[in-house]
C-alpha cells in the first residue's frame, strides 16, 4: 500500500488539477442567476426559509422606512438573554439547566420543574458499561470533535429504540446527548492526553448533585477543584452559545438531516461536522493563538499605536496566519455589538482579576476598541463592526486553564440544547425534505466512446 500511495502521488495532483479546472464556476454567474450564495443576499442578510419560535436575532430596526443597524438583541424563546442571564446570576445559582428547559418546552421552569428536569439530566449523565474503555480508549485523537462524533454515533448502538421517531423518544434521546456530550469529550480529551502525551489519566465520575459546568471542571481537573467563579463563567458561557437561530450552519444543518428522517444520533453528528469548520465553531481558537502571536511580536502591548499597526498588518495578510482577518470581530448578522459579548465582558474581568491577568484583558480591550476603527478605515463594510462572543469565549477558556483542544468542543456541550430544540420543532412542523435548487451551468457534450477520447 505505500509503495502504491507513493507511486499515485503526482497522479492525484492531475486529477487534483482536474478537479479544479472543471469545478470552477465563473463568478459572473452567481449575480447573472441571482444565486444568493450561502443563501445570504448581497448586503448579507439571511434567505428565509424557514420559520422558528425558539430564539430571535435583532440586529436592525426600520427607521423612516430604512433599514438600521441598532445595537443586538438575542432572545430565547422570546426571552432577552439579558434578563434571561440577570435572573439566575443575581439568584446566585446555576442556569445553563433552566435555559435548555426553556429552548426544548418554550416557557421557564418553576422551582419544582427545574429540579425535576435537572435531576432527570443527572439521571441521563451517565454511558453504557464498558464505553469509555471500549470506544473512547480505544483511538485516541487530538481531534476532539471526530471523537465525540464517533462517539455518538456509537452510543446509537446501545439504543433499541433508534428508528422511533416519536416526540417522546427524540426528546428521550435528546436529553441523554445533551447530558453525556461534556462526559464524551473530557474523557476522550483525558484519553488523548494520557495515549499520545504521555500525561495521568483522570476519569472521574460526574456529581450527580452538581450543575453541568461543575460537572465538566470536576471532570477535566486532576483534582475536581474549581472556584464558584469558574463555574459561574463557564455556565453563563453554556447558556450563551446554547442557542442562536435556525440560520447558523449547525443549527441549519440539524434541520436538513431532521428533514431526511435520519435519527437522532445521524443528526447530531452531522451538526457537529458543521460546528467543527474554523468558519463556525472554531473561531474562539484563532482569537486565542492571534493575541498569542501579537503579544510576541509587539514590543509594548501596552502601546497603543503599536498594538494598531500589528492590527493592519493582520489585515494585510503580513501577521499571523495571513488570511487577513482579525479574528474574533465581526458576525454575519450583529453590527453595532453582540449581545452575548457584551454579556460576557464584565464579569469576564472579574476572572481576569481572580487570575492575575488583568494586562490581558486590558489589551483585549483595547483591540476590541481599536479593530472596528481599523477594520472601517481599511475595507469596505456594509454594516458596522464590533466583538462577537468568540471575542472574549477562548479568552475565559484560557484562564479556566481548558484545553484548545476542547474549545469547540465546549460550543457543542451548550449548542446541543438548540440542535435538540430544533430537531424537535422541524419533526413538529414540517413534512418536506429540504432540497433548496441548484442551476446547472455546464454546457451540452456529447458521449464519446473509450477509444476515441
Amino acid at each position: 500500500m505505500e509503495h502504491l500511495n507513493k507511486r499515485n502521488l503526482p497522479e492525484i495532483e492531475q486529477l487534483a488539477m482536474k478537479c479544479r479546472q472543471n469545478g470552477t464556476i465563473d463568478p459572473s454567474l452567481y449575480a447573472q442567476f441571482d444565486v444568493k450564495r450561502g443563501l445570504r443576499d448581497i448586503n448579507g442578510k439571511g434567505v428565509v426559509t424557514g420559520l422558528t419560535r425558539i430564539s430571535e436575532i435583532i440586529s436592525s430596526k426600520i427607521v423612516d422606512g430604512k433599514s438600521v443597524p441598532c445595537d443586538g438583541l438575542l432572545r430565547y424563546r422570546g426571552i432577552d438573554i439579558r434578563d434571561l442571564c440577570a435572573g439566575f446570576l443575581n439568584d446566585k445559582r446555576f442556569g445553563f439547566e433552566e435555559t435548555t428547559y426553556l429552548l426544548l418546552y418554550g416557557e421557564l421552569p418553576n422551582k419544582e420543574e427545574l429540579e425535576d428536569f435537572t435531576a432527570l439530566m443527572a439521571h441521563f449523565r451517565t454511558l453504557p458499561r464498558n464505553f469509555v474503555r471500549d470506544v473512547i480508549m480505544k483511538a485516541p485523537s487530538k481531534d476532539m470533535m471526530n471523537t465525540l462524533a464517533r462517539s455518538v454515533l456509537t452510543l446509537a448502538c446501545y439504543d433499541k429504540t433508534i428508528d422511533d421517531n416519536s416526540l417522546e423518544n427524540i426528546m428521550r434521546q435528546c436529553i441523554m446527548l445533551i447530558s453525556v456530550f461534556p462526559m464524551l469529550a473530557v474523557y476522550g480529551y483525558q484519553a488523548y492526553d494520557h495515549y499520545e502525551r504521555g500525561k495521568s489519566l483522570y476519569i472521574h465520575r460526574p456529581d450527580p448533585k452538581a450543575s453541568t459546568s461543575e460537572n465538566i471542571l470536576r471532570l477535566l481537573r486532576p483534582d475536581k477543584n474549581f472556584t464558584p467563579l469558574e463555574a459561574e463563567l463557564l455556565d453563563l458561557a453554556l447558556v450563551l452559545h446554547a442557542e442562536h437561530g435556525g440560520g447558523n450552519n449547525s443549527t441549519f444543518t440539524t434541520h436538513v438531516v431532521t428533514s431526511s428522517g435520519a435519527d437522532t444520533y445521524a443528526v447530531m453528528a452531522a451538526a457537529l461536522g458543521s460546528l467543527k469548520g474554523p468558519k463556525h465553531g472554531g473561531a474562539n481558537i484563532k482569537v486565542v493563538q492571534m493575541f498569542s502571536d501579537m503579544k510576541k511580536n509587539v514590543s509594548d502591548t501596552k502601546d497603543e499605536s503599536a498594538v494598531r499597526e500589528y492590527l493592519l498588518k493582520l489585515l494585510h495578510k503580513e501577521a499571523f496566519d495571513q488570511k487577513g482577518l482579525i479574528y474574533g470581530m465581526g458576525h454575519a448578522i450583529y453590527s453595532l455589538s453582540d449581545p452575548r459579548a457584551q454579556i460576557f465582558k464584565g464579569y469576564v474581568k472579574q476572572l481576569a482579576e481572580e487570575k492575575g491577568r488583568e494586562d490581558d484583558y486590558a489589551l483585549y480591550s483595547m483591540v476590541e476598541t481599536l479593530a472596528p476603527k481599523v477594520i472601517s478605515e481599511e475595507r469596505k463594510i456594509y454594516k458596522g463592526v464590533s466583538a462577537n462572543v468568540d471575542f472574549y469565549s477562548g479568552f475565559v477558556y484560557s484562564m479556566l486553564d481548558l484545553p484548545p483542544e476542547l474549545y469547540t468542543p465546549l460550543f457543542a456541550m451548550a449548542r446541543i440544547a438548540g440542535w435538540s430544540a430544533h430537531r424537535m420543532e422541524e419533526l413538529i412542523n414540517q413534512d418536506k425534505i429540504i432540497r433548496p435548487a441548484y442551476r446547472a451551468v455546464m454546457p451540452h457534450r456529447e458521449y464519446t466512446t473509450l477509444s476515441e477520447r
